[in-house]
């Protein structure tokens, strides 16, 4: 391997996709390249979309993005217990507990053990917290429409068929994922 030092100034967050390629190839010969740029494509496209989403919805409403998932699902699979929403929004049991003591604060979210087992939490919406991720669900979505606005209706569902075929391959190689 050699020990160039990249020429960053050239460089902004998309060109750097084609110039890591280039790189890596050059460095480890026996990389695939389109599997490379379709990750790094991918990784990249989805964080922009959440810094997005994020910084113009969910900011402005005094939430992270983080936050917005867990009131996501709590609206929308009803009061359940912590573990279950941290199921639900992909973000780990501590990640949760977290999160929700701020949103308790907020008087967004209530907290209850649970009748069946005193060390689990039941989490549900307050009124207040209903009212807040009906209307940040409402402007989240139309800030989704403008994204999904560049594909017709059409690319739209192949691409949505390709992230699935995308994921559920994962299994055949034992790809990690939060429980």
């Amino acid at each position: 391997m050699t020990h160039e030092q990249p020429d960053g100034d050239h460089l902004h967050f998309w060109s750097f996709i084609d110039y890591a390629i280039d790189r890596a190839s050059r460095e480890l010969p026996g990389i695939d390249p389109l599997a490379m740029r379709l990750v790094l494509t991918l990784h990249r496209a989805a964080n922009m979309l959440v810094y997005d989403l994020e910084s113009t919805v969910h900011r402005p409403r005094g939430w992270s993005w983080p936050g917005f998932r867990v009131l996501f699902a709590i609206w929308l699979s009803g009061p359940a217990e912590a573990k279950r929403v941290a199921e639900l929004s992909g973000m780990s049991r501590a990640a949760v507990s977290a999160l929700v003591s701020t949103l308790e604060r907020d008087g967004l979210v209530i907290k209850a053990r649970a009748p069946h087992d005193g060390r689990a939490v039941n989490l549900s919406l307050t009124d207040s917290g209903l009212r807040a991720i009906a209307t940040a669900f409402q402007a989240h979505n139309e800030r989704e429409q403008q994204w999904a606005g560049s594909l017709s209706a059409d690319e739209q569902q192949t691409l949505i068929a390709l992230l699935e075929k995308l994921t559920a391959h994962s299994v055949h190689f034992a790809a990690k994922q939060r429980e």
